[in-house]
């Protein structure tokens, strides 16, 4: 590797945002060398394999399959050999005293949402059309090709002309989710609050009471983007990246881990396990961390990313195999329970439960399927006492499957518990951090709706600079930062 030219762009990582960088760049016509530690793709987003089972890392399901989406279209445009099956319903939400489908139709969510008890009809239905306008308004800003650097007179233009739909952002900025449910009156409204609380945890990393309200509101409506459950494991969507990315002509390299970047004259040196590379940019999709070990410095440009992330999560896992039943329901299905809403979700009080496909036979063996349950680990108690905060969390999270999802705690056959190191250890990620920083309340997270690089040449994808926690969030944030690399270089 030490004798070819130089490349235009080195992706380090291959998750959802390297993938996606590395896919608009190849696509465009850009040199790309893809660097992966891992000897598969996928990072948060993989499938991986032990015992004779398949098991999702992470992410268990995706969001951008509808008619214009990201995944839909590349899927199209790039080809991606995909079969998935759109859920019905998308969801399942638990706790107790209250259970919930959640279609990917939003009218008949609505109307489901208010036929519980305690749920007030009007507010409630005043509530989530303020969440769709405030969703779409903000989705069309990161979808926006012109809103990213090197800004121009056409840029300008562009921002000048939304002007007006974005003003109703201002009296949101800075205020938490639980701001707007009050001003619906839907604060005590324990349902409502509840399901909130559960969908900001796995989008924006907090609950209600934290998040930053705006990206709150848009991330809860991944649930009717398209949503999909992806056969053979969502880690098959990061392999049809690759086989793309090769087709038009990058250069993917598994098992490469990067031991070290630096600037080398116009160029970045990339010392690498299997040799050394140049290349003229660099997209790293890591944790800031991770990059900050590579150069040997904190860059200040980094330090805000750095403070975020470290306010972060870590991940308990629980990988099951299950006897096959009626008891297991006849498709794929993903539950998200809440044992106690009145109590703080990490730690095993809130989990999300994904049950594989029984049409899906590459999973597990015969006769069975798996199951994959994850919960929120505060880093602080596990840093501090790593063996008692996993074993009191797995035992929290095999209570709440025993009382809220017996389906599957009736049926286990082989139990795989997993912990922060486990994590680390299948992603690569230091520390075993899940991934993006929380969107807690503050003006700060605004910096990072348009890209900019850490330094000339070097940019940040992934998780960590996106507005929400999910497959789709992440691919979309490596678009976004290929586009705009690509103009600026």
């Amino acid at each position: 590797m030490a004798d070819r030219p130089p490349v235009d762009f080195a992706i380090i990582g291959a998750g959802a945002g390297g993938l996606g960088a590395a896919l608009t760049l190849a696509a465009s016509g850009a040199s790309v060398a893809l660097l992966e530690a891992l000897k598969y793709p996928g990072g948060c987003a993989a499938t991986f394999e032990r015992q004779g089972y398949r098991f999702d890392a992470g992410a268990t399901l995706s969001a951008g399959f509808s008619e214009g989406q990201l995944f839909s279209r590349w899927q199209k445009e790039h080809g991606l050999d995909l079969t998935v099956h759109r859920l019905d319903p998308v969801m399942e939400f638990r706790t107790s005293g209250v259970k919930l489908e959640i279609p990917d139709c939003r009218q008949t969510f609505i109307e489901r949402l208010c036929a519980l008890d305690d749920v007030p009809e009007a507010p409630t239905r005043a509530f989530f059309a303020f969440q769709k306008q405030v969703a779409d308004r903000l989705w069309h800003v990161i979808d926006n090709p012109h809103l990213m650097p090197p800004y121009t007179p056409r840029t300008l233009l562009s921002a000048a002309a939304m002007g007006p739909s974005l003003i109703g952002f201002l009296p949101l900025m800075g205020k938490p989710l639980t701001a707007v449910l009050q001003r619906f009156g839907l604060l005590d409204c324990v349902p409502v609050r509840a399901l909130c609380d559960a969908l900001c945890q796995i989008t924006v990393q907090c609950q209600s009471d934290e998040a930053e309200a705006p990206f709150a509101l848009s991330a809860i409506d991944y649930l009717f983007r398209g949503t999909a459950h992806v056969m053979g494991g969502i880690g098959q969507i990061s392999h049809e990246m690759v086989r793309s990315i090769e087709r038009y002509g990058g250069d993917v390299s598994m098992g490469n881990r990067v031991k070290r970047l630096e600037r080398d004259g116009q160029h970045w040196r990339i010392e690498c396990r299997k040799g050394t590379i140049h290349a003229k940019s660099v997209i790293a999709n890591m944790i800031p961390e991770a990059v900050c070990q590579l150069l040997g410095e904190r860059p200040a440009s980094l330090r805000t990313p750095l403070s975020q992330v470290e306010s972060g999560w870590g991940a308990c896992m629980l990988y099951l195999g299950v006897k096959d039943g009626p008891e297991l329901p006849s498709s794929a299905k993903h539950i998200e329970v809440v044992q106690d809403p009145h109590q703080p979700l990490p730690s095993g009080n809130h989990l999300l439960v994904s049950i594989s496909d029984p049409r899906d036979t590459t999973r597990a063996p015969p006769g069975q399927r798996v199951v994959t349950v994850s919960t929120h680990v505060p880093m602080s108690d596990w840093q501090s006492d790593p063996q008692h905060t996993v074993s009191t969390i797995h035992q929290t999270m095999r209570h709440g499957l025993n009382e809220l999802v017996p389906e599957v705690a009736d049926r286990i056959v082989v139990e795989m518990p997993a912990s922060p190191r486990t994590f680390e250890r299948f992603t690569r990620r230091p520390q075993g951090f899940v991934g993006g920083p929380p969107r807690r309340v503050g003006l700060r997270q605004y910096g990072q709706v348009f890209p900019r690089p850490i330094e000339r040449g070097l940019w940040l994808a992934g998780d960590s600079v996106m507005l929400g926690q999910s497959v789709l969030a992440a691919a979309t944030s490596g678009e976004r930062i290929a586009k705009a690399a690509l103009k600026a270089s």
